[in-house]
């Protein structure tokens, strides 16, 4: 996939995904829900009557599978994820809940791989030459080094599956050498290794990377960095949650680029749209999710 027009149209021409949705009572959602009506077909788990209240209101176009009646948050949390495991849905979206909420159900699930949950966004920016991934901007506070390891294979998992057979990874810092005084850069060092030695399979990785090394060629030539990844990174693996969300909103705000984004480390992918997505990025987001169930189940298969 070259870019997102691909990835939509993807999507939208494979079968239609079943989203179950924790704590659907929600307008954005059920916006977002309504412009990927024509590949997704939608299962609202909540208070029932806030429900319809907002549908009605909204004059949206789609209509739901089913409407599960469930008031407690916790308890919809928990049967929305169980549609999943038990194959009456393909892929699941947070509604009007907190993250950590939603997430602690698949993590007490058999949606868990044994894995970690990481937020994985995919981007495509004028001024870079090809899609790449920026990973983690929402979940993971201050990965250590086999957090960020995991945090690397699940955004693996999602750039092989967009068809980029050996995504190269920069392992992001302020720096290009080796501090100890600047922890990230021996994690990135050690990541690196790490993929040396197999324990990254299927990916190249290099660091520690600047990030203006990581994706400018020009950059890394004039500091002399003989890299396969730098100036060509398919992943910026981000030293810690606070550099993952300022790029991501740089990149958004500042850049203009476009961005998709799910939770990858569960057996389906996770929508976790934000109220300050536009339509697009919400759009995308679902899409990009229905591409991955898909791809994900086919390699299960």
């Amino acid at each position: 996939m070259n870019d997102w027009k691909g990835i939509v149209e993807a999507a939208r021409g494979g079968p239609r995904q079943r989203i179950a949705v924790a704590v659907a009572q929600d307008e954005d959602v059920l916006q977002s829900l309504d412009a990927a009506a024509d590949f997704t077909a939608s299962i609202l788990v909540g208070d029932k009557t806030k429900i319809a209240r907002l549908l009605e209101k909204l004059e949206v176009s789609f209509r739901p599978l089913d409407i599960v009646d469930e008031p407690d948050v916790t308890r919809c949390c928990n049967a929305a994820v169980e549609m999943i495991v038990r194959g009456e849905a393909d892929l699941l979206m947070k509604g009007l809940v907190p993250t950590a909420d939603l997430l602690r159900a698949v993590l007490n699930s058999n949606m868990r791989k044994g894995r970690i949950l990481s937020h994985v966004a995919v981007f495509s920016c004028a001024r870079y030459h090809k899609m790449f991934i920026l990973t983690d901007a929402g979940i993971c506070i201050a990965p250590g080094f086999e957090e960020k390891r995991e945090i690397a294979l699940n955004a693996v998992s999602v750039a092989r599956a967009l068809g980029i057979g050996t995504p190269k990874v920069a392992a992001l810092s302020a720096i290009e050498v080796v501090n100890p005084a600047m922890p990230s850069t021996l994690d990135a060092a050690l990541l690196a290794k790490a993929a040396g030695r197999g324990q990254i399979p299927g990916a190249v990785v290099d660091g520690p990377l600047a990030f203006d090394n990581a994706i400018s060629r020009e950059a890394a030539l004039h500091k002399r960095i003989t890299s396969e990844v730098a100036g060509d990174a398919d992943i910026l693996l981000c030293p810690n949650i606070e550099t993952g969300n300022a790029l991501y909103k740089c990149l958004t705000y500042l850049a203009g680029a476009e961005v998709g984004s799910v939770v990858a480390g569960a057996s389906r992918p996770i929508v976790l749209t934000s109220r300050a997505d536009d339509a697009g990025a919400k759009l995308r987001s679902i899409a990009l999710a229905c591409f991955l169930s898909r791809k994900w189940s086919e390699t299960v298969g």
